[in-house]
């Protein structure tokens, strides 16, 4: 009967040390994804906006966006609206916060009769902090 012992040079040493490899791709991977998907959570909705001279004032993190087209319709973010909707709608938007600032953007052909008309079914709706959105003018 043969009878082996183990001596210290039979030991294969061990490494504590992180593949730290994984965690770089996913990483990466991430960035990627992000990248694409930030442009996207943009509101886009082609309006013809007048210019302004004011000041750019900082942009809360999700704000939103009111948006009367040229054909007087109505917008909230990406989604068309009804005109009779629109208290619903942004209760649905906000939360019911009516602290919220709405941005209110209108095409340059909109008459000031009609956006006039959409900021008074704001304020009907208690939304009393609406900011008016334009391009920078230098």
């Amino acid at each position: 009967m043969a009878l082996r012992l183990r001596h210290a040079e039979d030991e294969i040493a061990e490494h504590h040390e992180i593949n730290v490899t994984p965690f770089i791709d996913v990483m990466l991977v991430l960035l990627i994804i992000f990248m694409v998907a930030a442009p996207l959570a943009t509101v886009d909705i082609a309006v013809d906006l007048p210019a302004s001279t004011a000041k750019r004032q900082p942009r809360p993190d999700k704000p939103i966006f009111l948006t009367v087209k040229a054909d007087h319709s109505l917008a909230l973010g990406d989604q068309k609206i009804d005109r009779q909707a629109l208290p619903g709608a942004l209760d649905k938007a906000t939360e019911k916060n009516r602290d919220e600032r709405i941005f209110l953007q209108a095409d340059r052909s909109v008459d000031y009769g009609d956006l006039m008309a959409v900021m008074n079914a704001l304020r009907a709706a208690g939304y009393l902090k609406v900011a008016l959105v334009g391009l920078e003018s230098h």
